[in-house]
């Protein structure tokens, strides 16, 4: 039988002013955030990376500050993904992956590719993006996922070209941007974006449940009902390590939206 699929769950980022009184302790200073978030949930997507270039340095701090186990994804340049013509992204592409990325080591995750909700599905430009992303630096295996934003690309079209590739899709769980859950890599990746304020847990409990038995589902081999899709046909049936992160919406509902995620699935916090 089939060794099942990991599963983490976390949230965007670490830095988030309201998060001083939601989440963190009244006490704890501001330069040991990351190392106290890290140890409540078992992945962070570093969004940082997205608008400015990070060093080697800081690459390593963030890996020597989290313990054991732990996953960064990390989230692409904007420099690659928000332009006219993605084909001509090598040079940003380049800067990004070599910005010091090998330094996580083990806890480097999926490279978040994220377009401008405006970029339509063009196929023949696309598929010269998607030739541009390595499949590793330093010799580590790279997970590439793509975070498209424009309803263009919910075409078997556009997954063909992922499968082909290699490259996951986001499940984006929000009223702004589509959402499919058509598999086309060895792994899930969900940003779930509908948190609310007025609920303590970000995700009504109910919510979380559905969300738990998604995961389960995904990292057991099969899929789960109920998530819109594009294609009829569904994936091969092979466990998937899965991602699940909470984004936006209420962000300052997002630590307690994963912690409680993480409690449902029975899983232990990274510390």
């Amino acid at each position: 039988m089939a060794k099942p699929g990991e599963i983490r769950v976390g949230f965007g980022g670490w830095t988030y002013k309201p998060w001083r009184t939601t989440f963190y302790p009244p006490d704890l200073t501001q330069k040991r955030e990351l190392e106290y978030a890290s140890r409540q949930v078992t992945a962070i997507e570093i969004n940082g990376t997205f608008y400015r270039s990070q060093t080697p340095a800081s690459f390593a701090k963030w890996r020597d500050e989290t313990p054991d186990r732990f996953v960064f994804s990390v989230k692409a340049s904007r420099y690659a993904t928000y332009r006219r013509v993605l084909a001509e992204a090598a040079p940003s592409i380049e800067r990004f992956v070599h910005s010091g990325l090998a330094e996580l080591g083990d806890k480097l995750g999926p490279l978040l590719w994220q377009f401008a909700p405006t970029k339509r599905f063009e196929p023949d430009d696309f598929e010269r993006f998607l030739k541009l992303l390595p499949n590793d630096v330093s010799g580590r295996r790279l997970r590439h996922v793509l975070d498209v934003r424009h309803a263009s690309f919910m075409t078997a079209e556009f997954l063909e070209l992922a499968r082909r590739y290699g490259a996951a899709t986001v499940f984006t769980d929000s009223a702004d941007y589509p959402s499919f859950a058509d598999l086309t890599s060895d792994f899930v990746y969900a940003r779930l974006m509908r948190c609310a304020a007025s609920i303590k847990t970000g995700y009504a409990p109910k919510a979380l449940t559905t969300w738990a038995a998604h995961a389960r589902a995904w990292t057991a081999g099969s899929e789960p009902d109920g998530l819109p899709r594009v294609e009829k046909v569904r994936a091969d049936s092979k466990p998937r390590d899965v991602f699940i992160f909470f984004i936006s919406g209420a962000k300052e509902r997002a630590p307690a939206a994963a912690c409680e995620l993480l409690k449902q699935l029975g899983k232990q916090s990274s510390g």
